[in-house]
């Protein structure tokens, strides 16, 4: 592996946003030997390289908490080198990679694989979480004590949820020991059954088997008891419904250590988008109503929503190309999350871009444990360059990623990744604009 490269490098005038810090101000930061070394006005020192940043947003770089990355098993839809390639055109440092693999990252080794590859790409840094149960099959617990030693930063069986409260119970207890966070895929498949959309009266119309929104609700209750039980650290994977939402709030009035994430999708697009038909638009959980999307977005507003993730899924285009009840759920959209998160959530007045970039950054952060997402002195220089001004089209074909199951294209959407440094290296520029001067 090519050894890290450290330069010099002065960001000037950029508007420094930096929410964990409470900082929004127009200043220049100098990196050098992997961190932020000073941030201050007028900065003249020497640097190998100077980026010009007028007009543009500097902050810590985006951490997701929910990809699928496919490696092992599946690097035909992505490999951990085209998914970091990915992340970091979207303006992500870290990522956290789901398990539900093939084979499942259930052991110390797996996780193991999972880093090594992710040092290899050299991309955006690589977190994992590891398997709740032994194959995700929900019965038996994994090597959860030699995942956490090998790095793990936290379990979940995603892509399904943990079925049976015992064994449920048993996780959180065995999780505490080490206070990792559980994340779970709420749903209760004696009441999702063979959904494959939003139950109600446009699942009766298209003639598809209706998911019901309980099957979220149910299990999210559920396991909010057995945090009452454990006070383990829990939390709630892509939310999609306005009665989930209230049941994290009242956890959270009630001081439980429950955090929650939620997608573009879920704050963008509704069930209406499933009426042609097109398989690009199934995901689990499916898209809801408008009134679901507009508790979510409301649930920003109020902070309720801890993290702002993309759930990254990509599928072959021939899987796609399957009929809607056959075709598998996912889209890929991390290339694109950052100016979709905008769409939904600044464009619309929930939020302004320091309260959007906290949910991007340092409160991710801290569910996972790592010491990122701020940009002070002696902080990894782990920075995101973004244009908010800049209108694109969205286009599928200019993607890193290797699959193409974007709901989004054609898109014209605002705000731009122009750079993306990861440990003070730049890891991804974007073509074709004039902010550098070396």
């Amino acid at each position: 592996m090519a050894k890290q490269v450290s330069e010099k490098i002065l960001i000037k005038n950029g508007r420094l946003i930096d929410p964990k810090n409470k900082i929004d101000q127009v200043t220049d930061l100098l990196i050098d030997d992997f961190k932020v070394v000073k941030i201050a006005n007028n900065l003249n020192d020497s640097a190998v390289r100077t980026i010009d940043a007028t007009g543009k947003i500097v902050a810590s770089g985006l951490i997701d908490l929910h990809v699928h990355f496919r490696e092992p098993g599946d690097e035909e839809e992505e490999t951990i080198a085209s998914g970091s390639a990915a992340a970091v055109a979207g303006g992500y440092t870290s990522v956290v990679c789901m398990p539900n693999t093939n084979p499942p990252v259930d052991k110390a080794t797996a996780v193991e694989y999972v880093h090594r590859m992710g040092r290899q790409a050299r991309k955006t840094f690589i977190y994992v979480m590891g398997a709740i149960t032994k194959d995700r099959a929900g019965q038996e617990l994994a090597e959860m004590g030699l995942m956490a030693e090998a790095g793990a930063v936290g379990f979940t069986d995603d892509g399904c949820g943990v079925q049976d409260a015992g064994a449920m119970l048993r996780a959180m207890k065995y999780v505490s020991m080490f206070d990792l966070v559980i994340s779970q895929h709420c749903e209760d498949h004696s009441l999702a059954q063979n959904g494959v959309m939003n139950a109600g009266y446009k699942a009766t119309v298209l003639g598809l088997a209706g998911m019901d929104p309980l099957a979220e609700e149910m299990m999210l209750w559920r396991d909010i008891q057995l945090v009452k039980k454990t006070k383990a650290r829990y939390h709630a994977q892509h939310i999609s419904t306005a009665g989930s939402v209230k049941i994290i709030r009242e956890a959270k009035e009630q001081g439980l250590p429950v955090t929650c994430e939620v997608t573009p999708h879920h704050l963008l697009l509704t069930e209406e988008a499933v009426a042609d038909y097109d398989t690009n638009f199934k995901v689990n959980p499916p898209l809801r109503t408008q009134k679901d999307v507009e508790a979510l977005r409301q649930a920003v507003s109020d902070g309720i929503v801890d993290a702002l993730a993309t759930d990254h899924a990509p599928h072959l285009q021939s899987e796609k190309e399957l009929e809607f009840v056959s075709a598998p759920c996912g889209m890929v959209g991390i290339e694109c999350a950052l100016p979709l998160y905008r769409k939904a959530l600044i464009d619309t007045g929930i939020c302004d871009w320091s309260q959007m970039l906290a949910m991007l950054t340092w409160r991710p952060a801290e569910i996972i444990k790592a010491q990122k997402g701020s940009l002070a002195v002696d902080d990894r220089a782990d920075i995101v360059i973004i244009d908010p001004d800049a209108q694109w089209s969205i286009d599928v074909n200019q993607f890193h990623s290797k699959s193409r199951n974007c709901p989004y294209q054609g898109w014209d959407v605002k705000g731009k990744v122009l750079y993306t440094l990861v440990a003070g290296e730049v890891r991804f520029e974007a073509k074709g604009h004039d902010a550098v001067s070396d």
